[in-house]
């Protein structure tokens, strides 16, 4: 007997009953993949079908508690969640293998430990690696339960005897669905895993931190629907080369999406960075041509960024562009405002941009910073350590202003920067900041004279 099977689309999970090149839900191409479908007549006694049924309430009689929202004892995630764990949240966090995901989450059971019971299923270790996991983390409680399974039925009857408070799942595309034929990580699982845990986090108000593997792309390996599912998304970002790690939120219906929380990997685990400027900023060479440094809004955070632009003459007839962490468009676009309203000739070089430290520019207020690394490495001619840059480029070369100027320079002023250059539109919106030379510029033109001098 033939097995049914049933199309889905890795983005947005839209099912259909044959294959298309293209999904007729979302029209993203090539995302359409077959997976068994499961047996109508075998279904099991799921989770929510052991749930109660829940009756409308009018929204004026809905109370909050006040403990809804509870720190985890690592202020740099807290930060990015929106202030702490919410009581009843399904919190997805997703990273390329060996980022220190497991590690984030096994340091987090520890501060939890002290107050909540936490059970940590790990599908990934056996117990006794997860041990020396926790001897090496010094993590030790005797709240911390763990439990090394794979079956989600079997999970959910560990949770119902232990009660726990917080639930963390390492990782999803391990759990799989006795009910379901299809193998562990495929979409179907992944989905119906995804629900159940879900509806368990918002049955019961545990809190539920499901680690989740990234793909080549870098989104979360499985159906984009699982980001839908989901009341927080967090990614952990870092270079395999680098110590620091970047966690950020690319979704959270608590609270921010743009807030990262930046920690530090050591032989004794993650160590959280409260001064990311300082940090990102370390190593810079002195009075090198080509770099530049600009500050960008993280959330509510200004952090500093080196900027660091290469431009050599073309060895082919079609020059070459490369970018790294910042827009290779806007890097394109920037430079031909720089040949057009500049007069610098860069169309016939190669051109190289790259943001130290692995961080990821999306933000106008670093073209100016680039406009200036472009241009020194051209003219060979340093900015200048105490130099930094902030402004939005437009096509005719004018420098528009950004938002919350005062709070970039104080940031500026407080890394030790003597001089920055901003667009004239805030001559009369800033305060004073001592020690620190505020050069306001009406274009490209300007900047590049009051920095870049002969």
């Amino acid at each position: 007997m033939k097995t049914k099977t049933v199309f889905f689309c890795t983005e947005c999970g839209n099912e259909t009953a044959k294959w298309a090149g293209r999904c007729p839900s979302c029209g993203a191409w090539n995302t359409i993949v077959e997976q068994a479908a499961p047996k109508e007549t075998v279904k099991g006694k799921r989770y929510t079908e052991m749930m109660p049924r829940a009756k409308a309430r009018q929204i004026d009689d809905l109370e909050i508690a006040e403990e809804l929202r509870f720190a985890t004892g690592m202020r740099e995630l807290d930060r990015v969640l929106g202030g702490g764990a919410v009581k009843g949240s399904l919190v997805l966090i997703g990273g390329a293998p060996g980022i220190g995901k497991s590690t984030l989450m096994l340091q987090i059971c520890g501060q939890l430990s002290k107050t909540s019971k936490v059970l940590y299923v790990s599908g990934e270790e056996s117990p006794r690696q997860l041990k020396m996991r926790a001897d090496r983390l010094a993590v030790s409680s005797g709240n911390l339960f763990v439990l090394a399974e794979t079956c989600l039925g079997d999970v959910l009857a560990s949770v119902s005897e232990e009660k726990p408070d917080v639930l963390i799942i390492d990782s999803i595309q391990t759990l799989y669905h006795e009910t379901l034929e299809s193998p562990a990580g495929s979409v179907a699982q992944v989905k119906d895993c995804t629900m159940e845990l879900m509806q368990l986090a918002k049955g019961q108000g545990i809190t539920v931190f499901v680690i989740g593997h990234v793909n080549k792309e870098g989104s979360i390996a499985g159906p984009k629907v699982l980001e839908h599912m989901v009341d927080c998304v967090l990614y952990f970002e870092g270079e395999s080369h680098m110590s620091h790690r970047i966690l950020r939120a690319a979704k959270n219906r608590f609270g921010a999406t743009n807030e990262i929380g930046v920690f530090e990997m050591n032989s004794e685990g993650l160590v959280e960075v409260p001064n990311p400027s300082e940090m990102l900023l370390s190593g810079r060479p002195e009075n090198a041509p080509g770099t530049c440094v600009t500050c960008v809004m993280e959330g509510v955070r200004p952090v500093l960024a080196e900027i660091q632009a290469l431009l050599a003459p073309a060895a082919q007839s079609v020059p070459r562009r490369m970018s790294n962490g910042f827009d290779y468009n806007r890097a394109a676009m920037l430079m031909a405002v720089l040949e057009k309203r500049g007069a610098l000739k860069v169309s016939g070089c190669d051109a190289y941009i790259n943001v130290i430290a692995g961080l990821t520019l999306d933000e106008p207020a670093a073209d100016l910073a680039a406009i200036m690394a472009l241009a020194s490495s051209y003219l060979d001619k340093p900015v200048g350590n105490h130099v930094a840059a902030i402004g939005e480029v437009g096509l005719t070369g004018e420098l528009r202003s950004v938002s919350h100027m005062e709070e970039r320079l104080r940031e500026v002023q407080r890394l030790g920067f003597e001089e920055c250059i901003i667009p004239r539109q805030h001559s009369d919106r800033l305060g004073t900041f001592v020690g620190l030379k505020v050069t306001e510029v009406r274009n490209i033109g300007e900047a590049l004279r009051a920095i870049v001098r002969p």
